[in-house]
């Protein structure tokens, strides 16, 4: 306890200094120095397992060796490191590798758009594509959504908390039922149909649809590949254009590349940042199919959308896509996470109602809402770093960078059953974890 109380006090200049808007820092109550792939350090050099990683910013480990080097050389080299939209040549090494690695094996033809460098204003740049191509303004999102906190992404955001942020209406919306939201025998992509279908719905065709293949700060929601398939069609038939946000499940976070591979769906438009930057680097991508790209020079712009330093660390976080052992490592270790957490709602099935998720983003639906928070203080007390998602904050998330090694895995995953004894067994005894490899 009363190592707690010092941690706590070393907060002391946040506190005084900090706006009332920060979040993370109430839950993590300790000032961090330093960070190695899946570990982080604090000042009094306690180690934490990191299982959230920069809510998804870091798939690809703190402080990547190999990114940190290729930055090191262009750094010392005086590479240029602002250029607003000017050319330079990180940017088109950038360009040319991510059309080599990811795009055309996949055979995607997407125009590339350098919006602001957050996940937030690619939502942007997308929602305005979308209706500067239709001359439309409604916009569909669904239930549980999490687009941004920027006014145009926050309208298209499910969450009441966050919208009530906004101190203005959020208007041109329509929200209608995500994937299983009405129970698993009503397929909710028929509702949206009939709403464009009937004049009288009271619902403005809009100009898009938007979507994440799986709600991270919604509640680890997770569509189905027939249901995104419907929901393509439906576009299709209606001649609105399909925006995927993969601004969090993007970039090997579910297993491919883009989350939305595996239902064989070409969106119109895909948003990406957040692990696009490989280090944690501000860095966003809109890609836009070309027959779309209506853009005007500079009519959606932004001073840092010219951040050489992501540039280099994301051409460089492209090597681990040239073949396929990464999306088969994260494979595995899903696995033994999906095992781990099965074993765990069997031993608490009256606290643990669901599991949720996919690769490694997968998670812990409790009956009280409240103890998804309990769990990420219990699992901090022991050197975890997990955090919570659902509109009542009820799923407790395991999110770990995608290069963890297995054993930290199994130890992060072994802790959280420890801090789970803590809160429901009365001996307080810990049984290990039996995961499958």
């Amino acid at each position: 306890m009363k190592q707690v109380q010092e941690k706590a006090s070393s907060l002391k200049v946040f506190d005084q200094m900090e706006s009332e808007v920060r979040s993370y820092i109430r839950s993590f109550q300790t000032v961090f120095k330093k960070a190695s792939n899946a570990k982080l350090w604090d000042k009094d050099g306690t180690e934490y397992i990191d299982f959230f990683a920069g809510a998804g910013s870091l798939n690809y480990g703190h402080n990547n060796e190999s990114i940190r080097n290729k930055l090191v050389q262009y750094l010392m080299g005086d590479g240029i490191t602002h250029s607003l939209d000017m050319a330079t040549e990180a940017k088109e090494t950038f360009l040319l590798r991510f059309n080599e690695i990811i795009l055309e094996p996949r055979k995607l033809q997407y125009k590339i758009m350098f919006p602001g460098p957050t996940g937030t204003n690619s939502v942007e740049s997308a929602m305005k594509t979308a209706r500067k191509v239709t001359g439309r303004k409604n916009i569909i999102s669904f239930t549980n959504a999490f687009h941004g906190m920027s006014l145009g992404s926050l309208a298209a955001t499910g969450n009441s908390f966050k919208r009530g942020g906004a101190g203005v209406s959020l208007p041109d919306t329509t929200f209608v039922p995500y994937d299983g939201y009405l129970g698993g025998s009503v397929d909710t992509s028929l509702i949206l149909d009939k709403l464009l279908d009937d004049p009288g719905s009271g619902v403005d065709l809009p100009a898009a649809v938007i979507l994440e293949t799986l709600q991270g700060e919604g509640g680890l929601n997770a569509a189905s590949a027939e249901w995104l398939q419907r929901i393509e069609a439906i576009c299709r038939k209606h001649d609105i254009l399909l925006i995927v946000d993969d601004v969090q499940m993007g970039c090997g976070r579910t297993s491919t590349f883009f989350s939305f591979e595996e239902a064989g769906i070409e969106p119109d438009i895909v948003c990406l940042s957040k692990s696009i930057g490989g280090y944690g680097l501000p860095m966003a991508l809109t890609l836009i199919k070309p027959e779309y790209d209506v853009w005007n020079p500079g009519e959606h712009n932004g001073t840092f959308r010219g951040n050489n330093l992501g540039f280099v660390a994301a051409t460089e976080a492209l090597a681990y896509w040239k073949d396929d052992q990464l999306e088969q490592k994260i494979a595995a270790d899903a696995e033994l996470i999906h095992s781990a957490l099965q074993g765990l709602k069997a031993k608490y099935s009256s606290h643990i109602v669901e599991l949720r998720g996919k690769g490694l983003i997968q998670g812990m639906v409790f009956k009280k809402p409240e103890d998804a928070s309990r769990l990420s203080k219990e699992a901090f007390k022991l050197g975890v770093i997990m955090e919570t998602s659902g509109p009542r904050d009820e799923v407790a998330k395991v999110m770990p960078p995608l290069t963890i090694e297995k054993p930290l895995l199994r130890e992060g995953l072994a802790r959280i059953e420890e801090a789970l004894s803590a809160m429901y067994d009365s001996a307080g005894s810990k049984v290990q974890v039996k995961a499958r490899a």
